[in-house]
């Protein structure tokens, strides 16, 4: 009976190679690990109820979104225009707001952060594609390209992300918050964002990367206590009960007070700067962030291969890329120049303004030097 000799560096990598083509093969023969094979669905169930939980929750986000928007260019066109929280369908996007969330809230039970996080790209291409279906916004061909990227990406993210399945209760929620891994990450994130709110409160730069990077490192500890209160939640559902221990409520004013001051800088970024600056910054930090907490605080990671990672990572980068191309230069298009520029009449020359600013005392008025006593003094201005 021949020894066994150990494996190598090339046996792991044709194994990580066998794992890249099983997940690329449709409808194989036998107990495969293809995309489309009954193995595969049986292994992946839980993980694929919540990546269809997160998809319906971001798109009815985005259908939500699109109907506040829709509110809003009603109450504008009327002549007496009432408050938008007196509108019944600004009412109505925010409950479909609030069932969305609890779809995303919920996806967070079952499937982990690594997988769920970076599909938030399907609520920006939703609302893409619903304001030109129904909003009758211009369709560009970054558009189409962002929606191509953002729809490949997302199905590389679904296929090799990490396959680990993990019954969050409450022990184990214990073991991963006192572990030293976590300990040094939360010092570290602690130090970085009180650095920040030093420059930001401070010194008052209140540049877009220092807001929604406060953002991103608010956003860790969101996506780490919502996993936590959403799977104890589900597994008192499905096993034991987890809501007498202390680690809950704990974990639970985590998230409302995270919540609450990351939408709050979100909210100063907003007014700050253009959304189609925000969103993409914002979807890109919030993801990166989300990733690195699901490392190091649930480990997902733990185990994959490299190539497996690399192909995720690059899932990551086109969904990235996608929700770029698609807010790029959107806001601009409904910009509409309401005026006459005199000034580029051929053939004529402007001296004087036509309208002074608003903040001069002369408002309202021709402006000084240029009244009818001057123009019959003999004064001659070419217009």
């Amino acid at each position: 009976m021949a020894a066994l000799a150990p494996a190598g560096p090339g046996d792991a990598a044709s194994a990580a190679l066998d794992e890249l083509s099983l997940n690329f093969t449709y409808g194989a023969p036998g107990a495969g690990n293809g995309s489309l094979s009954g193995a595969w669905y049986r292994r992946n169930q839980i993980h694929l109820f919540g990546v269809l939980l997160a998809i319906l929750g971001n798109l009815v986000i985005s259908i939500s979104l699109n109907i506040q928007k829709y509110s809003h260019l009603q109450l504008a066109q009327q002549e007496h225009p009432r408050p938008y929280f007196k509108s019944v369908l600004w009412w109505g996007g925010v409950l479909l707001m609030a069932v969305g969330e609890t779809g995303n809230f919920a996806a967070y039970g079952f499937a982990p952060i690594t997988l769920i996080a970076p599909l938030g790209c399907v609520s920006v291409t939703g609302s893409a594609i619903i304001s030109v279906t129904f909003l009758k916004d211009n369709l560009r061909a970054s558009d189409l390209l962002g929606m191509t990227l953002a729809f490949a990406g997302t199905y590389l993210l679904v296929n090799f992300a990490p396959n680990i399945t993990q019954a969050i209760s409450a022990r184990t929620v214990q073991y991963y918050f006192i572990g030293w891994q976590f300990l040094i990450y939360v010092i570290l994130e602690i130090l970085i964002f009180c650095i920040l709110l030093y420059f930001y409160k401070r010194k008052g730069m209140k540049h877009m990367v220092i807001l929604l990077t406060l953002v991103a490192l608010l956003a860790s500890l969101t996506v780490i206590s919502v996993k936590a209160v959403s799977g104890m939640i589900t597994f008192s559902m499905m096993d034991k009960m987890q809501l007498t221990y202390p680690i809950f409520y704990i974990m639970f004013i985590i998230m409302i007070a995270s919540c609450v001051f990351q939408v709050k800088f979100l909210n100063q970024a907003t007014k700050l700067y253009n959304t189609t600056r925000v969103v993409p910054v914002n979807h890109i930090f919030f993801t990166i962030s989300a990733i690195i907490a699901g490392i190091i605080f649930y480990q997902e990671f733990l185990g994959a291969a490299f190539l497996t990672v690399f192909i995720y990572l690059f899932g990551c980068f086109l969904s990235f890329l996608g929700v770029f191309l698609v807010t790029r230069n959107r806001e601009k298009e409904h910009l509409q120049q309401s005026y006459i520029d005199f000034g580029n009449i051929p053939g004529k020359q402007m001296l004087d303004k036509i309208q002074p600013d608003s903040n001069s005392l002369s408002y309202g008025t021709l402006p000084d030097g240029s009244d009818s006593t001057n123009s019959q003094s003999g004064e001659k201005k070419e217009v």
